[in-house]
C-alpha cells in the first residue's frame, strides 16, 4: 500500500472510531467532569497516573488544570504522579515498579480526592495497585481505558466513572483519551465559568 494511502487511513481510522465512541462515551463523559468539578469545589484534587503515552496523558491533563485550557481561570489542583524521576524510581527500586504510583497516592490522596487512571489495555499493574490504593483512601476513580477494561472494569465501584473506548488498536484508544480529556477540560471550565446552560 502507498505511504500517502496509508496515512489516510490512518485519518479515516481516528475519525471512525471517535464517531462511533461518541454516543457511548458522551454520559460518562459529563459524569467524570461533574465528579471533578464537585472534588475541586471541595477542596480536593486530582491525581492522574498511566504508563508510556497514558503517562503523557496523564501530564497533559495536569498541566490543561493547574494552567489553564482555553479560558482564563484559576488553576485547578491536578498532579501527575508521572513526573518526580526520585520518587518513581526509588519506589520501583526499593519496592517494585508497580507501587510507582499506588505509593503517592497513599501519601498524597485525601477521602474527596478523584484518582484519574489511565490504561489503554486496563491491565497495567501499576495503575491497577494505583486504584486499589484510592478506594482504600475513599476516593473515587475516573478510569480511562479501551477494549474490553481488562481488571481495571472489574475494579470500578459504583460511585467511580468507567470510560472504556470501545476499540482494539492501542493508538486508536490512545486517540480518544487525548480526546476524552480535551472534553473533561472544556466541561469543568464551562462549569465553573458558567458557560453551562
Amino acid at each position: 500500500m502507498p505511504l500517502h494511502d496509508r496515512i489516510l487511513g490512518h485519518f479515516q481510522a481516528s475519525a471512525q472510531t471517535k464517531l462511533e465512541a461518541a454516543g457511548t462515551l458522551a454520559p460518562p463523559i459529563e459524569q467524570a467532569a461533574r465528579l471533578m468539578v464537585h472534588s475541586l469545589a471541595q477542596g480536593g484534587k486530582i491525581l492522574a497516573c498511566g504508563n508510556g503515552g497514558s503517562a503523557a496523558d496523564a501530564q497533559h491533563f495536569a498541566s490543561e488544570m493547574v494552567n489553564r485550557f482555553e479560558h482564563e481561570r484559576p488553576g485547578l489542583a491536578a498532579i501527575a504522579l508521572t513526573t518526580d524521576t526520585s520518587t518513581l524510581t526509588s519506589i520501583a527500586n526499593d519496592y517494585a515498579y508497580d507501587q510507582v504510583f499506588a505509593r503517592q497516592v497513599k501519601a498524597l490522596g485525601q477521602p474527596g480526592d478523584i484518582l484519574l487512571a489511565i490504561s489503554t489495555s486496563g491491565n497495567s499493574p501499576s495503575v491497577l495497585q494505583a486504584v486499589t490504593a484510592a478506594h482504600a483512601r475513599s476516593m473515587q476513580v475516573i478510569a480511562l481505558t479501551g477494549r474490553d477494561g481488562g481488571g481495571l472494569a472489574e475494579q470500578m465501584q459504583d460511585d467511580d466513572v468507567f470510560l472504556c473506548v470501545p476499540a482494539e488498536s492501542t493508538a486508536r484508544i490512545q486517540e480518544v483519551h487525548l480526546l476524552i480529556i480535551h472534553c473533561l477540560c472544556d466541561a469543568v471550565d464551562s462549569v465553573l465559568l458558567g458557560v453551562e446552560e
